[in-house]
């Protein structure tokens, strides 16, 4: 089953590994501490608070921010001109934690090889669209492709 990034349904998610881990209502119940009509309804939001969102992760052990983390290296990469301003602007140091985008895991390198062996995208396309560094396409290109391209 392909994962679709671009549309992230959370709720379902969280049921699938809920079901794949056999974890019991009622423990969910009691360290969410919500009823069953409320547990129903978050299995079927699209969206959910962060603080519950962390409580879900604690409990079922998942990472379900990498989600939407993944979705900003898909879908929201940063322009030129707006890493340009950046560093103009912002000379002064956050009091926020800073995070490269170079968090490129194995679901979005096999994304992004599937685009090319499937001739979805280009290469010069990718780098563009996607921001990712020329050197490091042909790199994963390389090491990951199943067909001659």
């Amino acid at each position: 089953m392909e994962f679709r990034y671009k549309d992230i349904k959370i709720g379902q998610l969280i049921k699938t590994l809920v079901l794949e881990r056999d974890i019991e209502e009622h423990r969910i119940c009691n360290f969410l501490k919500v009823d069953e009509s409320a547990l129903e309804k978050m299995y079927q939001s699209k969206s959910m608070d962060t603080d519950l969102l962390l409580r879900w992760s604690k409990l079922l052990e998942y990472d379900f921010f990498r989600i939407y983390s993944q979705h900003l290296l898909l879908y929201a990469p940063s322009s030129k001109m707006d890493a340009k301003k950046s560093v103009v602007v912002n000379k002064e140091k956050s009091a926020l934690p800073s995070f490269t985008k170079s968090l490129y895991t194995p679901e979005i390198i096999q994304f992004i090889i599937e685009l090319v062996e499937q001739k979805k995208k280009t290469p010069p396309e990718i780098i563009e669209h996607y921001r990712i560094p020329k050197t490091t396409l042909y790199k994963w290109i390389r090491k990951h492709r199943k067909t001659e391209i």
